[in-house]
């Protein structure tokens, strides 16, 4: 059996214009620029700045934000060279199968489906936090079976999901718009929470910058971080170390930036935009999340902040409610562009692999009128909102991380591969220090993965082993190589 068939670098792009699984190519360096912002300014800077700041890192949440932002920083320009050189549909999916061959690429795509779908879970069950929070201080109070902190169906979750496919479904460019109207509404709350609170800061909030580091109930079993388990290490909070495994939660605060990579294909010019996309969106982020942190530690002690939502309640604690208003409805409109982007990423992902015949070939059929993968679209808004609607918020997030930096890990070997085996490709964008800044790249991810409960590490498997069971059951045998290798011979 060869699992590591390849898949040209040539033929990917050809597969893009075949007329039954064509996209339509609509989106500038612009639109690119202002999903990747939509994408990842959301959940990290509303929810988690407040959790880390209080938990684990203090004052200092700002250096761990800086922290995942560099580890990101490294798999972005790997990411970027690949975007530039492979312009098509699928990210680390079609990066992987032009690289390490069709089982790695089946792996990272099934990766994908777990990180994507979740992630758009998670957010749209945040969204729905933050929305029935907004309806209760207008005098609006949603149940608790349907909007609570354990509902029976987040029903919420569910309708935000179903109003984002539909904008989906009904083309790209509705979508880029859709999203540059929210995009502008969060940043300008954002920039205001900036602004604002700058006239609130106490510098004795900032002291001690990095507290000292206490050890934290030693959490045993399945629950205890990897590398508690392997190298029993004592967990503490505070400290140097406490920064940098808040830097492992707040990672999560950053995923997305790849999925720039993902609407290639719809690129008028990918080759330059697609990079400027991808590097410019996590710049700019970069900055916002540690603007923010620095106000916000530096509103309200460390110690007293809110994990909720602790943006707005740090205003009302320094007597200003009204803000925190315009903040509830600035995190709505950030999330829904979270969710929005993250369910784009997962269409085109599986529609790469839906083209490729690794999936049933009929889901990456274009809608001829809307130029979308319509029926794909549906079916992943279908699953996320059941995930939104039933499944709690904790367990998905870990989820999201480890599958998120596994795929950052294979595109950041196969950027080293794909410069030894095709130094011929022409690349517009090329990451620099090859094969250092890659390597990098793998062990910051894999110092992050470590950090992550043993139980997230066990249910990555056995999802993993789920994938092996669909490949070689359907996969294997409807592969187009297969198809494409067996008329070669016949010849």
């Amino acid at each position: 059996m060869d699992i590591f068939r390849t898949k040209s670098v040539e033929q990917s792009i050809r597969d893009t214009e075949a007329p039954e699984h064509q996209l339509r190519k609509r989106l500038t360096a612009m639109d690119l620029t202002v999903f990747g912002i939509g994408v990842i300014v959301g959940t990290g800077i509303f929810v988690l700045t407040g959790q880390v700041a209080k938990e684990m890192a203090g004052p200092a949440v700002a250096v761990s934000f800086v922290v995942a932002g560099i580890v990101c920083g490294l798999a972005a320009l790997c990411y970027a060279e690949f975007a530039s050189t492979i312009p098509v549909a699928g990210s680390a999916y079609t990066f992987s199968f032009a690289t390490l061959g069709e089982f790695p690429a089946w792996v990272i795509g099934w990766d994908l489906f777990l990180e994507l779908a979740l992630a758009a879970a998670v957010v749209a069950v945040g969204w729905s936090g933050y929305f029935a929070s907004l309806l209760a201080s207008l005098g609006m109070e949603l149940p608790a079976s349907i909007a609570g902190d354990d509902p029976v169906v987040n029903v919420p979750a569910v309708l935000i999901v179903l109003i984002l496919t539909s904008v989906l479904v009904a083309g790209i460019k509705l979508s880029s718009r859709v999203n540059l109207v929210l995009v502008a509404t969060k940043i300008a709350v954002v920039l205001l929470v900036i602004v604002a609170g700058l006239f609130f800061i106490k510098g004795a909030n900032y002291t001690p910058f990095i507290p000292e580091a206490v050890p934290t109930d030693r959490v045993e079993g399945l629950k205890a971080p990897l590398i508690q388990l392997i190298f029993g290490v004592t967990p503490v909070a505070f400290g140097v170390i406490g920064i940098f495994s808040a830097a492992a939660i707040v990672f999560f605060a950053f995923i997305g930036f790849d999925i720039v990579a993902t609407a290639a294909e719809e690129t008028i010019n990918p080759q330059r935009d697609v990079p400027r996309g991808i590097i410019g969106s996590l710049a700019v982020c970069t900055v916002l999340y540690v603007a923010v942190s620095l106000v916000v530690v530096g509103m309200q002690r460390y110690s007293e902040l809110s994990t909720a939502a602790p943006l707005s309640d740090a205003f009302i604690a320094v007597g200003h409610p009204w803000l925190a208003t315009i903040i509830s409805v600035g995190a709505i409109a950030g999330l829904t562009t979270v969710v929005l982007v993250l369910l784009l990423g997962q269409t085109r992902v599986l529609f790469a692999m839906s083209r490729d015949g690794l999936l049933p070939r009929w889901l990456a059929k274009v809608d001829p009128h809307y130029g979308t993968p319509a029926r794909l679209t549906v079916l992943i808004g279908l699953v996320t909102m059941v995930l939104a609607g039933f499944v709690s918020f904790g367990e998905l997030a870990e989820l999201v991380n480890i599958g998120t930096l596994f795929a950052f890990v294979v595109v950041s070997v196969g950027v080293i591969i794909l410069r030894r085996t095709r130094p011929d490709l022409p690349r517009v964008f090329k990451a620099p220090l090859v094969p250092l800044l890659p390597i990098l790249s793998v062990l910051a991810c894999a110092y992050l993965m470590l950090n992550l409960p043993a139980e997230t590490w066990l249910r990555f498997v056995i999802w993993m082993i789920i994938g092996l069971v669909v490949y070689f059951g359907f996969g294997y045998w409807n592969s187009r190589q297969a198809f494409s290798r067996e008329q070669k011979a016949r010849r």
